[in-house]
């Protein structure tokens, strides 16, 4: 289909949209009875996070995931289970690592080797520098003075205590502030800049190369003794050329101390990592309940099953992906015989860049700009929505609806309508059985930052839900806490059962949700001025 006849019909879609239909409540309490009494959501992300434990995309542990996962989903009756590969880059992951300061006293610290860095082949050991760099007009600062150094990059904090509880459920002020419409703000300057940001790990690297020193170290950026390890440089051929540590906050700040009134301590570094580079494809896994009309489409949910490697990628996204496949289970269960087909997907690289999902947009939904895109990783993610036109490809109106689950464990407290004011009274509907389950909001508000951004970039319907924070901003997310421990089973229960809910409804209404028809936008501010402090 021709992109102006696509836009077209999508726009009659989107001034025609379908009033609220009723929800089955015969078909909500089958949902609710097997989604409680019979429940795996639990056991799902417990296996998850303590059999097979972090999943760094293309990592050893993530190809164990994509096999069992596909296992469950056979298992509990699922159709067409397959994964669908995409190019990524290289495996990694850690063995052992150990960062001890010897000199002025010895002390175990609390660090983690930052992904995608070499390994150090054995302990090695060197005095600390502290040389603040995040960006290439720094370097000439520290020329001739980094040889044989264990180079501190960060500069110091003075300290992060909280003013605010960690843990926390949404209250009415809360859902009154997410239920207000924000104008969007397109400025891709700034985009381009945050990509130059992003590239300046690389000329990092070889600077601190070329300068002879001899490992790298971060400052975590929570205190509490936690540590992330986030690194991006996954490519082949892009990977960091010198190993690289992430030092948790107060043994950091203690090093800078240190170091300032002299002499510098002394550190060993043992990072015992490795690079995997069997297959540099990674993969997204896919399993349906088939459609009774193969001419209606289908529906999707989907979560990401990658995470970090500081925890266990328990919250992020391993509560996610269990609601993904409880959904999944509960259904097939019930032998639901639904109009459309029920896809469900478990989503690879979203944690570098949403790489999964982009790649499945691009392949079955459209493409975005006309030329060649060079920009690699973290970039091409930042760059993809500025390019135009919108092209789409044979299956762009074959989806009818995407709902994510991308925000830890806690309790869906509604969902977000993306700036499209036509599906607000339809959520409210599907919403109207869980009130009772604390499920009663639906926010105007639009959100980014995970699997459903790409969908929406190109037209296509696709929503995230309100979520109970628990304490997943505050601690979890990302960090070494990431574990089955955060996790809160009953949230996910009902997390299950609401998403299972909206996939059958989507999944039988007589017209596809309604549709918000991208157009690339102007300037919204063509008088602003680039801050010239800004790193570039």
């Amino acid at each position: 289909m021709r992109l102006a006849h696509a836009l077209a019909a999508v726009s009659l879609i989107a001034l025609a949209a379908p009033a609220p239909a009723e929800t089955d409540r015969t078909q909500v309490a089958r949902i609710i009875d097997e989604g409680t009494n019979q429940s795996e959501v639990a056991r799902t992300a417990e296996y998850l996070s303590d059999f097979i434990g972090p999943r760094l995309t293309n990592s050893p542990n993530m190809r164990k995931a994509e096999e069992w996962t596909q296992a469950k989903f056979r298992e509990w009756g699922l159709r067409n289970v397959h994964k669908e590969g995409f190019d990524f880059g290289r495996g990694w992951w850690i063995e052992s690592s150990s960062v001890r300061m010897v000199t002025p006293r010895p002390i175990q610290l609390t660090a983690i080797p930052i992904a995608w860095t070499p390994p150090t082949n054995g302990t090695i050991s060197a005095p600390v520098i502290v040389a603040p760099m995040s960006a290439e007009r720094h370097f000439d600062a520290w020329r001739g003075k980094l040889q044989g150094k264990i180079v501190l990059i960060s500069l110091p904090t003075d300290g992060s205590e909280p003013d605010k509880p960690a843990f926390q459920r949404l209250g009415n002020d809360d859902f009154a502030k997410l239920d207000q419409f924000k104008q969007p703000r397109y400025d891709p300057d700034a985009t381009d800049r945050r990509i130059k940001r992003f590239e300046f790990a690389k000329k990092l690297g070889a600077f601190l190369k070329a300068e002879g020193a001899v490992a790298y170290a971060t400052e975590s950026y929570r205190d509490g003794k936690l540590v992330h390890g986030e690194g991006y440089l996954y490519g082949v051929g892009d990977t960091m050329p010198l190993p690289g540590v992430q030092i948790a906050a107060e043994d950091y700040r203690r090093l800078a101390r240190i170091a300032k009134v002299g002499p510098a301590p002394v550190l060993e570094i043992n990072s015992n990592v490795h690079f995997d580079d069997s297959d540099t494809q990674a993969y997204n896994v896919f399993a349906d309940i088939p459609g009774t009309d193969p001419k209606a489409g289908y529906v999707m949910a989907g979560a990401h099953l990658d995470s970090w490697v500081a925890g266990d990628g328990a919250a992020d996204n391993g509560a996610g992906s269990a609601m993904i496949m409880e959904a999944a289970r509960i259904l097939s269960a019930m032998g639901v015989k639904p109009k459309r087909t029920i896809r469900f997907a478990l989503w690879a690289g979203e944690e570098q860049g949403l790489l999964g999902s982009m790649a499945f947009v691009e392949k079955h939904l459209a493409t975005r700009g006309s030329g060649a895109d060079t920009s690699s990783g973290i970039g091409r993610m930042m760059g993809w929505t500025n390019r135009w036109p919108i092209t789409p490809q044979p299956g762009y109106g074959d989806l009818a609806a995407y709902f994510n689950i991308d925000n830890g464990s806690g309790r869906l407290r509604g969902i977000y309508a993306e700036n499209n004011p036509a599906v607000v009274p339809i959520f409210k509907d599907w919403l109207a059985p869980f009130a009772s389950m604390g499920a009663t909001q639906v926010a105007i508000s639009k959100t980014g930052g995970t699997d459903h951004v790409f969908m929406q970039a190109v037209g296509v319907p696709g929503f995230q839900f309100i979520q109970d924070p628990l304490d997943y901003g505050s601690r979890v997310h990302h960090s070494s806490v990431d574990t089955f421990d955060h996790l809160k089973a009953d949230d996910m229960r009902q997390g299950s059962i609401v998403l299972a809910a909206f996939l059958l409804n989507a999944a039988n209404m007589e017209k596809p949700l309604p549709r918000a028809v991208p157009q690339q936008p102007k300037v919204t501010d063509p008088f602003a001025y680039p801050d010239p402090d800004e790193d570039r």
